[in-house]
């Protein structure tokens, strides 16, 4: 007889249905198989329960678990996805509200008690273990504190006589799981703050519900103690179901709350999953094989397919096609890519099939750096959270001098029985005030905001840019990869008298292969199109901002602008006059003037509508350009720049930056390349071209990932409206505590006769604190 492929097993272990995984297994007699129901060992010899599926026959310990499989055979014969680990074993887990606290493994924050999530956005941490945990402590606290609401509450609302009504004892014995158990989590987070002199929420949360328990513990073991003023007519008041109450409403809140937390890191999943989980590999003997994402190597052969996504970073080998970039870089319209052309990982080739070569794969893609920055950025703190800082620094210690003070008035001057009044009205100034909402305002928006903007090919560095933006009057940018394609091409060579043009192009274009200038790429490629054979340059010194010198096949090769020829004393006047449309360099070999190159560089088709968005929005443009004054004005003119500098070097676009900030300008610098750097880094805010160098993004608080001005009014447009949503966070959570705190304390009780009882405020608390998670999340739709 067949029985199941995973039938036989090397153990058995005695029948028992109370001994499950406890039992000794002793070695294996062969003759055992496990039933696919409850997963016991199971003799398939002697059992009687047995039944044939697709050819194969399966055991079972008894007839229940036998007419459960025939009911439903896929249900017990599929996969049984495994436990996810609790955490990543020497992951750095971190604060959403207070990235300074960083530890291993899981936790709570030692300042706010929130829970502590992975620092590594791009690790496989599961089902956030917090969600799982709270679900389970609400679900118990609710089957304990639904008998004991209906029980006191009904005690008021009917006359029930003393034979019927709820005894002491069963309340307490109902509520104290809920406030012990189930409030766990809040007990030992208020105990936290405390020995860390960091008082906050669960301080508060803590210092109600168990004020409440104790005192209705001691009520109701020895009710003599309870003095008088507490009773008025008959035993004293209960508060058991307050405490479970306010704890099971606190769990609903945070479960809430931590839920849509958790949606907020969807952005970084979206970005995630861009990229497909295996890619098409060509192997030497020109077959294909299907291989994990994390299987590739540098410099491996893809196949992409129309339809497919792109899996890593490189360049296109063989094919032609249209790439569809929009969720990498923001740009709709689809991108023709060609052998040479870059392509990169998780965008979508839509036509052609085409053959690719890796060239950066794992953490190096372009997709996974997005990834860190939007994770990074997502954990900074704006300015602004200052604010919130500092009220909350004096909030905890104040909500617990107006609970006193609340006490002592009701004391004085409350109603019969007073203490029970006063006390009531002190555990709701307690509760109502928590500052959660508080808290939740500016990082929430700040989360939810940084996830927009990488979708939309936008990413800030820190949550200090994404603010600082939204007060930019003043934008500098560059010319070269900024206002124009940045793809510039050779459109004319002079050469000396003695030197070939295609000596001058193989010198000059085997010195820039060690330069990231946009220029130095324009030399090459004219280079490399008339099939010049080029060296590799040794004793490369880059001169930010002014040339090159190096040596060539043993000859000492300097290229640059003509003021940095003259400065080494060399004449480029025999050159004749340069191209007042083109950007102009030259190339002197052994100290002597050997060529002028004319560089022209198309503007981007987008970026007039780009500066007459800035301009519309009251933002004044400046353009600082290293190239010659004739090509920088016929650019000026063309994009109506008024104000603009050309034969800029970087010390001079720094000190141009010094100047404006002088005159309380804010300001913002757009570029993409190395000499670009300084003014980004000296700049409020620095703007960086996704495409442009490495360093130029490294100083830039904010990247447009699709290298495009266009990029800089959905970077404006965000701003806005994060910075728009924190005040409104801020608003409502002041507004929220400035009203909620008298209230609860007896503030309308003269005028109104109306009290808050405990269990309304923790629903209140509960309410604000999402009504904050609710407006931030708004901005996942927001248009830019």
């Amino acid at each position: 007889m067949q029985y199941a492929p995973w039938g036989y097993i090397s153990i058995v272990m005695s029948h028992d249905h109370h001994a499950h995984g406890h039992a000794e297994t002793p070695p294996d007699d062969g003759k055992t198989a496990i039933d696919p129901v409850c997963g016991m060992r199971v003799n398939p010899i002697t059992t009687a329960h047995r039944t044939l599926h697709e050819g194969t026959e399966y055991v079972f310990c008894g007839n229940g678990c036998r007419v459960k499989f025939e009911a439903d055979p896929a249900k017990y014969l599929g996969p049984k996805p495994a436990e996810p680990p609790p955490a990543i074993p020497g992951a750095i887990y971190t604060c959403p509200m207070h990235p300074e606290v960083r530890q291993t493994g899981l936790g709570a924050c030692p300042k706010c008690g929130m829970a502590l999530e992975p620092e590594d956005a791009t690790a496989d941490t599961g089902p956030n273990p917090e969600i799982a945990d709270f679900s389970r402590r609400l679900l118990v606290g609710a089957v304990l504190t639904v008998p004991l609401f209906v029980l006191d509450m009904g005690q008021h609302l009917v006359a029930l006589p003393p034979a019927l009504t709820a005894p002491a004892w069963l309340e307490m014995i109902l509520a104290t799981p809920v406030v012990f158990w189930c409030g766990l989590p809040f007990i030992e987070r208020a105990v936290a703050s405390v020995a860390n002199r960091s008082l906050n929420m669960f301080s508060l949360i803590a210092l109600g519900t168990l004020s409440a328990w104790t005192y209705s513990a001691v009520a109701a073991l020895f009710p003599s103690l309870i003095p008088m003023t507490f009773r008025g007519m008959g035993e004293p008041p209960l508060y058991f179901e307050a405490a479970a109450v306010i704890t099971c409403l606190v769990l609903l809140g945070q479960l809430l709350e931590v839920k849509a937390r958790d949606q907020t890191s969807g952005a970084i999943r979206a970005l995630m999953d861009l990229a497909p989980p295996t890619a098409l590999r060509a192997r030497a003997d020109g077959t294909d094989e299907t291989v994990a994402l994390e299987e590739i190597a540098v410099g491996d052969r893809l196949r992409v397919r129309p339809g497919e996504k792109i899996p890593v970073d490189g360049v296109v080998l063989e094919g032609v096609s249209a790439v569809d970039e929009a969720l990498i870089s923001g740009e709709s319209a689809p991108v023709a890519k060609g052998p040479g052309d870059a392509v990169t990982g998780g965008s979508l080739n839509t036509s052609g099939a085409f053959t690719m070569r890796a060239d950066r794969v794992g953490r190096d893609t372009v997709l996974a750096h997005i990834v860190s920055m939007v994770a990074e950025a997502q954990r900074s703190r704006a300015p602004i959270q200052r604010v919130a800082d500092r009220v909350s620094g004096i909030f905890v210690p104040a909500v617990i001098a107006v609970a006193a003070a609340a006490f002592a008035g009701w004391m004085m001057f409350g109603p019969e029985p007073r203490m029970a009044h006063a006390f009531v009205a002190a555990i709701g100034v307690l509760i109502i005030a928590c500052p959660c909402a508080l808290g939740l305002a500016t990082p929430m928006s700040i989360m939810v905001g940084m996830g927009r903007g990488a979708r939309g090919g936008v990413l800030f560095r820190d949550a200090s840019a994404l603010e600082q933006l939204e007060s930019v009057d003043v934008v500098v940018v560059d010319k070269t990869g900024t206002l124009t394609e940045g793809k510039p091409s050779v459109t004319g060579v002079q050469t000396a008298d003695g030197v070939s043009e295609a000596d001058a192009l193989s010198l000059a274009a085997s010195l820039e292969r060690a330069s990231e200038h946009p220029l130095a790429g324009a030399v090459i490629r004219a280079a490399e199109g008339r099939g010049l054979t080029l060296a590799e340059p040794t004793d490369v010194r880059n001169v930010t901002g002014e040339g090159i010198i190096g040596q060539v096949s043993g000859r000492e090769v300097r290229i640059g602008a003509a003021r940095f020829m003259t400065s080494a004393g060399i004449d480029v006047a025999a050159l004749g006059a340069p191209d007042d449309r083109a950007t102009t360099i030259y190339l002197a070999v052994d100290g002597k003037s050997a060529a002028r190159l004319s560089i022209a560089d198309p503007i981007r088709a987008s970026t007039p509508a780009a500066l007459a968005a800035l301009k519309a929005g009251g933002v004044r443009v400046i353009m600082l350009t290293g190239d010659g004054r004739a090509t920088a004005a016929a650019v000026a003119a063309t994009l109506g720049i008024e104000d603009f500098e050309a034969e800029v070097s970087p010390a001079r676009k720094a000190e141009r930056l010094r100047a404006l900030k002088a005159e309380g300008r804010v300001t913002a610098m757009i570029g993409d390349g190395v000499n670009d750097a300084p003014a980004l880094a000296l700049a409020d805010v620095g703007v960086a071209m996704g495409a442009g160098a490495h360093v130029a993004i490294e100083s830039a608080g904010v990247t447009l990932v699709g290298g495009d001005l266009a990029g800089l009014s959905r970077a404006f447009a965000l701003s806005h409206a994060v910075m728009g949503n924190i005040r409104q966070n801020l608003g409502f959570a002041f507004a929220y505590n400035l009203a909620g705190v008298p209230i609860a304390a007896g503030a309308l009780y003269p005028l109104l006769g109306w009290t808050l009882s405990p269990q309304i405020a923790a629903a209140a608390m509960a309410a604000s604190s999402l009504s904050v998670v609710a407006n931030a999340l708004r901005l996942r739709g927001q248009k830019l």
